[in-house]
């Protein structure tokens, strides 16, 4: 049997090499279909690993809860100043909420299921001065749970301790940039480093968030290498607690002309993904509750929000596949025609063949080794062509692609495939000649 397939792959070999041109013409459409395929699959691969990266960036588990403007809701006033009455002859008067504050998180820890850590955000944009040198940054108030719910690991150093928290102590975790910024060629524990007006010992330095501008910008999340991080009692106590300040503070100002709100976010982490949405919905009408039925914030369960982006792209990345494998279709169509035409210009050879001993089944095996290794052939440089045009696109249109083997796989065996199924009508063809009337045939 070796010898048998060995025999007409040489056969195959030599009327691709006397025939060069037309070859080479009819498995073109099989090197750009491979080649659109693997491009297609690499850019559709490129894409979930990019969503599996922000997943992993926002946390899968996490659920996030962000203050915003207070949402009123009443009855219009007229132009004597007095309001209309609802149905029930009572006029709506303006609630009064104390925005996301650390009581919030206390009760979410006490009352809600399936909460396996949660850590508040309070940000401060100001400026960090050590040994002459000044940078604006950001100053983030948070507890001991924060760099767990993040993923955060520490370089060198320790976290906050639960004395750190309970006494204020001013004590800051610095990021990766703000340690190569301010503490160049010196190890940064223990040092001190001004933020705002107020000096901080280093006790921990992060890791390297490695984060491109794109997922900053997309993802709507800071570069966490260039902040600074301290107890969130810490802020409390040394900067303006929001919860204490009234309108009256402020000059009188209502209460939407300023951020009444003690937390700029609350990061909840679930125990399993699968709880989100639920968990996301019991948080949701308890705030409510202690809100006094206030809509000032806003909850975003990041996975759901990925997932919707992940099958977005699944669908466009299998329409573009489809629309790629035409081009193998058409190829293999091309296949078919020349394999069709050769057989007509070979009748006299198969006629030869089949008067020395040859079988239907070695006439039928021989054309359809011939349009295969054509498919492969084409295959092959499908594939060298497919690398050059996922590399040639991820440098052009800053798009990320990624070529795995399962893809290569497909390519190949989808080319292989089609060889296969439209070289077998011209083989059968070829196969059914009837020897005396080939040899016949000039």
């Amino acid at each position: 049997m070796l010898e048998l397939i060995l025999y007409n792959l040489d056969i195959a070999m030599e009327a691709i090499r006397q025939n060069k041109l037309r070859s080479m013409l009819t498995s073109l459409g099989i090197i750009f279909g491979v080649a659109s395929v693997i491009t297609m699959l690499a850019i559709g691969q490129g894409a979930q690993q990019e969503v599996l990266l922000n997943m992993q960036i926002l946390g899968t588990n996490n659920i996030i809860i962000q203050p915003v403007m207070e949402q009123r809701e009443g009855l219009v006033v007229d132009d004597i100043g007095e309001s209309n009455n609802g149905e029930d002859g009572e006029s709506r008067q303006r609630r009064f909420s104390p925005g996301l504050t650390l009581e919030d998180m206390t009760s979410i820890i006490e009352h809600v299921p399936y909460v396996e850590n949660i850590s508040p955000e309070i940000i401060h944009d100001l400026q960090i001065i050590r040994g002459g040198r000044l940078r604006t940054g950001k100053l983030v108030g948070v507890n001991e749970e924060f760099f767990k719910i993040n993923q955060f690991e520490l370089a060198s150093g320790n976290n906050f301790t639960t004395r750190h928290m309970d006494e204020a102590a001013p004590v800051v975790v610095i990021g990766h940039g703000i340690r190569t910024r301010f503490f160049v060629g010196e190890d940064p524990l223990g040092k001190q480093i001004k933020a705002g007006n107020i000096w901080y010992t280093v006790i921990g330095v992060l890791q390297e968030k490695r984060l491109t501008s794109s997922q900053i910008e997309n993802l709507g999340i800071r570069d966490y290498n260039m902040d600074i991080y301290a107890p969130v009692t810490t802020t409390l106590l040394r900067f303006r607690n929001r919860a204490q300040v009234s309108s009256s503070d402020l000059g009188g100002s209502s209460s939407s002309d300023f951020n009444y709100h003690q937390l700029d976010k609350l990061v909840v982490r679930v125990t399993d993904s699968e709880f989100s949405v639920t968990v996301s919905e019991i948080i949701s009408r308890m705030l409510q509750r202690r809100h006094n039925d206030v809509i000032d914030f806003e909850i975003i369960v990041p996975e759901l929000l990925l997932q919707q982006e992940q099958r977005t792209k699944r669908i466009f990345n299998i329409v573009l596949a489809a629309i790629a494998s035409i081009s193998l279709i058409v190829g293999g169509i091309g296949i078919m025609n020349i394999m069709l035409a050769s057989v007509v210009e070979r009748f006299r050879e198969i006629g030869v063949r089949r008067a020395v001993g040859a079988l239907q089944q070695d006439i039928r095996l021989q054309f359809l080794t011939e349009a295969l290794l054509i498919s492969v052939i084409g295959g092959i440089v499908g594939i060298t062509l497919g690398f050059v045009m996922s590399y040639a696109i991820q440098l052009t249109a800053g798009i990320a692609t990624l070529i795995t083997g399962v893809s290569i796989l497909i390519s190949f065996g989808v080319a292989t495939a089609v060889g296969v199924i439209f070289g077998y009508f011209p083989a059968k063809r070829a196969a059914e000649q009837d020897p005396v009337v080939a040899l016949r045939r000039e």
